[in-house]
């Protein structure tokens, strides 16, 4: 029985902060850290009042309110600066290697993502490494934390709940559902926080990955 292991994207494989960051202070100026922050507070409101919405909408949207906010008249042909900017978003460094790993190690990877098919296309053929299974929000009307993502997965794939593994950056947007499911969760917890509850393995970046997932479900 195949084993697989579940990633989501913006934030855990591609720097989702370095490249919508450098693109909210091009945009608006200011400082990089309080207008990242806020744009965290209004994307999953955004995303939760319609859940049909495309991702490449919900920027644009969240973009239009952080310009109101700011007072700064957002020029036109700048209401999709985010969505054309994100294909040259960075991958973290450690990503492709590990990715690569897994897939010599027998593993099948899919990603459960909050953006568009164009979008995660657009990522996916950066990193390098292909995926088994792509699950995209923009295509099935409904974003993460919703266990929708999941159930469609498993709907595809047939895959084994005991041989799969869910790896992310974003506790809320990830382990936490994660959870609820009785799904093994690796939280690549880059940026130091805390979260409750608690994922099976806690790592900062993909380095160990492979051991890691080896350790959960051996082959």
């Amino acid at each position: 029985m195949d084993r697989w292991a579940t990633f989501d994207t913006y934030g855990t494989l591609v720097d989702w902060n370095a490249g919508i960051g450098r693109e909210l202070v091009r945009l608006l100026g200011g400082d990089e850290a309080e207008l990242l922050g806020r744009y965290h507070d209004l994307e999953p409101q955004v995303q939760a009042e319609d859940p049909e919405l495309p991702y490449r909408e919900v920027m644009a949207q969240v973009l239009a309110a952080l310009a109101r906010e700011r007072g700064v008249d957002l020029p036109g042909d700048e209401r999709d600066a985010l969505g054309r900017s994100l294909p040259s978003w960075p991958i973290f460094p450690e990503v492709p290697a590990a990715l690569a790993e897994l897939r010599r190690r027998g593993w099948r990877l899919g990603t459960l993502t909050n953006s568009d098919p164009d979008l995660i296309a657009a990522s996916i053929e950066v990193m390098g490494v292909p995926f088994d299974a792509v699950i995209a929000a923009g295509e099935i009307g409904s974003y993460k934390p919703a266990h929708r993502h999941w159930e469609v997965f498993f709907e595809r794939t047939g895959a084994d709940r005991a041989r799969h593994v869910h790896v992310a950056q974003s506790h809320f947007h990830d382990i936490v559902p994660a959870n609820e499911l009785g799904i093994p969760s690796i939280w690549i917890n880059r940026l130091d926080e805390e979260g409750d509850p608690q994922p099976t393995r806690e790592l900062r970046d993909l380095g160990p990955l492979p051991d890691v997932a080896d350790e959960l479900v051996p082959a």
